[in-house]
């Protein structure tokens, strides 16, 4: 009787061990689903912000145009390029522009995107830990151009963002405030580690709150232009200054963007006057 209650007891001991393994194996599988479901998402967001693999060109046939303002203003027509071979079937007429956004805390990066893709898409925006994902999709003469907008945080953190903002994109805007000298003294060091990861994206110098910055002293406002135009020039960057909070060159800047990429019957005209939003190139 003791020998059999004895390997009862021990066949039940083994009938636990392998319920508790099962268990933890569960345990496990639900925890590895949940990283790959979240790498997945990851990952699908960066497939979808990057240029995307090498495509070829067509010409837009004449039906199903929608023109823009956009369009209209950048002189397109019907016969203009489109791009295609990116995404998916129903993508392909879309071009997909990544941009990166680099600068200090404080400084109207966000603002500066949310007065471009507007308040609807502001709602639809992906945030994660120094980072901001915005979207503006553009119909130009039935081809769709879609801005990606990776606006990275200005604190120290971020800095781990920078590397994923900058891969892939076809330009960079180092952003500064115009009332914050510290913050242009910056913008060299968010651009050499934006070179380390993108050396061909097109750099753009953007000084923001010109509404602020016309309330200075003259002489400090000329002061901080010639800075400005120093900076620009040491990193090959076309200068703007805007103001988010009166659309000042907002607008303008991704046209010239959108310009320079495509080789578009479009110019921006050079301004130093003082007093007045400077664009130096």
């Amino acid at each position: 009787m003791a020998k059999i209650i004895h390997e009862s007891a021990r066949k039940m001991t083994q009938l636990c061990r392998r319920i508790v393994h099962v268990k933890i194996k569960w345990s496990v599988l639900e925890r590895m689903s949940v990283f790959r479901q979240f790498f997945r998402f990851i990952w699908d967001r960066i497939l979808a912000c990057s240029v995307g693999r090498p495509g070829r060109y067509r010409r837009l046939s004449r039906r199903n145009s929608c023109p823009s303002m956009e369009a209209m203003e950048l002189g397109l027509e019907p016969h203009d390029l489109a791009f295609s071979g990116y995404g998916s079937d129903s993508d392909s007429d879309l071009v997909a522009l990544k941009i990166s956004i680099l600068g200090d805390c404080q400084i109207g990066k966000t603002s500066f995107v949310i007065k471009y893709v507007g308040d609807e898409q502001e709602k639809r925006r992906l945030e994660t830990q120094g980072l901001n994902l915005m979207d503006k999709t553009l119909c130009v003469q039935g081809a769709r151009i879609a801005f990606r907008i990776w606006d990275v945080g200005g604190d120290p953190k971020s800095l781990d963002q920078v590397p994923i903002a900058c891969k892939d994109a076809v330009a960079i805007l180092f952003m500064f405030d115009l009332t914050s000298r510290c913050t242009l003294n910056s913008v060299l060091g968010w651009y050499s580690q934006a070179r380390k990861w993108n050396q061909t994206a097109m750099p753009i110098l953007i000084g923001t709150k010109f509404d602020d910055f016309v309330q200075l002293p003259p002489d400090l406002q000329w002061t901080i232009i010639t800075e400005a135009r120093a900076y620009a020039r040491a990193m090959k960057a076309t200068l703007f200054f805007s103001s988010a909070t009166h659309n000042i060159n907002v607008n303008k800047i991704f046209k010239f963007i959108m310009a320079k990429l495509f080789n578009l019957p479009w110019t921006v005209q050079r301004n130093l006057t003082l007093g007045e939003p400077i664009i130096d190139f």
